[in-house]
Parts: structure tokens; sequence; C-alpha cells
């Protein structure tokens, strides 16, 4: 499959505004994001797109979206090289919430105290470096301060990252699923090479629909880290799927989308306990009443 990076030069807000846009639609892109060049200051938008990409939808978009036009550049993507990986080599090591997140390249030693998990780069996303990752695990240290859940399930599991970290606090099943089956086959691995991989039920389901899901449901603890978008369709089926008192851990929420989050959740029973924030970035803490 050839695979094409669509690009624009945009200020941060204008940024994240047409991820969330592209991000809403399932026709457009593969993958969308907004980054930082922390050299220049520079942002940029930034969608991985099936070649070639249509490039008149996404000028329409953004005149809808930021009521103006814009110019974007196109350029081929090598299908050799898995570019994942290549952008995640070398990154240091990850400390949050307890956890110890790091990577096969890494041969410093693990320090004392801290729950390590092994996580190196791959075809799915997660590695621990995101900001939503690490309030994610912040939150998990958050709870199990408090108690600890027997039923749980990480939805959106990505590279599994926060079903590996609450398996090996917690020595309990974790349902780790998500809608991609690369993700699903890279948890299962990841899981493995962790010492977790018979704790760890890696389903391929889009939300919560899945027999597995259902059968080992209701769950104390349910963990979503994927879009603002997403994580509020997603509602009514976590207050189906969430018992009394269980705690509900959101992130991939940008600080201005965590009202709207909130709001869908509320109605259909559940209130906040917490809230985190890491730069843009919230993670939300909610309890099912």
């Amino acid at each position: 499959m050839s695979v094409d990076q669509l690009s624009a030069p945009l200020s941060k807000d204008q940024a994240y505004a047409l991820v969330d846009a592209v991000m809403e639609r399932d026709d457009l892109a593969l993958t969308a994001s907004a980054h930082e060049n922390e050299e220049t200051g520079e942002w940029f938008f930034e969608a991985t797109c099936d070649s070639p990409p249509d490039l008149a939808a996404f000028v329409e978009l953004a005149r809808q979206t930021l009521g103006g036009t814009v110019e974007f550049s196109v350029a081929p993507i090598d299908p050799e090289i898995n570019w994942v990986a290549r952008s995640l080599e070398g990154l240091a090591p990850v400390m949050a919430g307890g956890f110890y997140v790091y990577g096969s390249h890494e041969t410093g030693p693990i320090p004392g105290g801290l729950t390590a998990m092994r996580i190196d780069a791959a075809q799915a996303f997660g590695t621990g470096h995101h900001e939503t990752t690490t309030g994610c695990l912040e939150a998990i240290n958050i709870l199990l301060k408090r108690r600890k859940p027997r039923h749980m399930i990480d939805v959106g599991t990505g590279t599994g990252v926060l079903a590996i970290a609450l398996a090996k606090r917690t020595k309990t099943p974790v349902i780790a699923s998500d809608i991609d089956p690369i993700s699903v086959t890279t948890t299962i691995a990841n899981a493995e090479q962790n010492g977790v991989g018979k704790l760890i039920v890696a389903v391929q389901a889009t939300g919560l629909n899945n027999p597995t899901i259902t059968q080992n449901g209701p769950y104390d603890l349910i963990v979503a880290n994927i879009l603002a978008g997403p994580l509020m369709a997603l509602a009514p089926s976590v207050g189906r799927a969430a018992q009394k008192g269980a705690t509900i851990i959101l992130s991939g929420i940008l600080t201005h989308q965590a009202r709207g989050v909130i709001n869908a959740y509320a109605r259909q029973g559940m209130t906040l306990t917490q809230k985190l924030q890491r730069k843009e970035w919230t993670t939300l803490m909610l309890e099912m009443k």
C-alpha cells in the first residue's frame, strides 16, 4: 500500500482544531496529529493518508474549520521504513505514577522502587511518552493507593501499556481492547515480554462491542485513552459496563475539550472526582454513582 504524508504550518490552536475535524471522519486520513518544532516554535498539522490523498477535501475541511485557505504539502512515505519505530528510537525512559517505561535500546539500570515496563516502538500507538499516557499512569497510581480493582478493562489499548501497568501492579486479569488488530497483536507480545501474558486478555473490538467484554463485566475500573470525540460517543456504553462505584479514567482530551467529555459522562451517572493536566492534555477520573 502506498502512503503519503500531508502537512501544513498552522498555529497551535488551528493545528489541533484541524486534527479534531479530520479524526471525526473516517474517509480522509489513517492518522492525524499536531506537533511543535522545538527549535523554531512553529506548529504543524500532519496527516498520513492512502496515496493519493483527497487534497480538495482537506482544503475544504480546513476552510470550514478554520475559516480560510490552507496550503498543504504532500510527500510520499517510504513503505520499507517503520517510521513509528524510527521516530521513537532513543527516547528517554518515562517515569510517571511510580511506573518506569523504557525501550529495549535503554541500557541503563532500572531504578529501584518503580514498576518497570519495557515497551518498544511498534505499529501501534502508545510507548508511554505522550502526556495522555503519563496522565493515565498517574491516575492509575492514585486509584491503586485507595483500592484494588478486580474487574478492569483498558479500551483503545494501543500497545497495551496501561493494561500491562494494571496487571503488573494488581496481579489481576485485565481486558485490553482495540479496534486495530495490529494493536491486539502488539499488546499480546508486550504482555508476554513484561511477564503478564497470562493476565492480559486482548480482544479486537469497536468500543465495548465484544462478547468477551460483555461476559466479563460489569467493571469497577474502565480506562480509555483515545480522543475526545470517540470518548463522548462511548459514554453510554461505558455507563452500561460500569458497576456502581466504578472508577473511569479518560484521556486523549485537550484541555478545552474536557468540559464536553465531563458533561457526556455526567448524563450517564458519572461524576468528576479528579482532573490531571499535562501541558495541553487533560486526564479525567470519574466515579459511577
